[in-house]
């Protein structure tokens, strides 16, 4: 599965802050811009691991139904 998500890169002093618009709590910092990405894309990884184990933890026990949910968002750029 694929989903394409906007990555925002700031230059500060230090190097690079860097963030998912759509994702909230997926920021990280380098001190290239190469390494703000790759630490992106592990906190992009770290986020939806937690927000799945606080899902799993809530509904345990309960049914529910899951299934594919497709989105098209409409680019602002």
């Amino acid at each position: 599965m694929e989903i394409t998500l906007t990555a925002v890169y700031h230059k500060v002093p230090e190097g690079y802050i860097g963030f998912i618009e759509e994702l909230p709590g997926a920021n990280t910092q380098g001190a290239t811009l190469e390494e703000t990405r790759e630490n992106l894309k592990e906190a992009v990884e770290l986020v939806i691991e937690a927000n799945r184990a606080s899902i799993e933890e809530l509904l345990e026990g309960r049914e529910v139904i899951r299934e594919p949910f497709v989105v098209s968002a409409v680019s602002t750029a």
